[in-house]
């Protein structure tokens, strides 16, 4: 088989084929990228995660400490068992 193809042919398939390396390379540096900075997202998710359970566990702390269910408990047994039961004061409350 001849090769006949004229000069315009060959400079159509040289832009061409030069086009497609461009953006196979192109892609590869894309795709090199894309995989890097997934992957650094993932990192910056799991801090995220590690901060959010910290602060979780944080927040149940303070509210633990704080919590007015315990002080206001205290506070209604002595006061309903002063009405109700007949109770003494105790002790701490006669040294106030």
């Amino acid at each position: 088989m001849t090769n006949n193809l004229n000069t315009a042919e060959w400079i159509i398939v040289g832009i061409l084929s030069f086009t497609l390396f461009v953006f196979l390379v192109l892609g590869i540096i894309l795709l090199i990228k894309l995989i890097k900075l997934t992957k650094q997202a993932k990192r910056v998710v799991e801090t995220g995660q590690a901060v959010a359970d910290k602060a979780d566990d944080i927040a149940d702390n303070i509210k633990d400490m704080t919590s007015i269910g315990g002080i206001a408990r205290g506070y209604f047994a002595d006061y309903i068992g002063k009405k109700f039961f007949r109770k003494k004061k105790r002790r701490r409350d006669d040294d106030d």
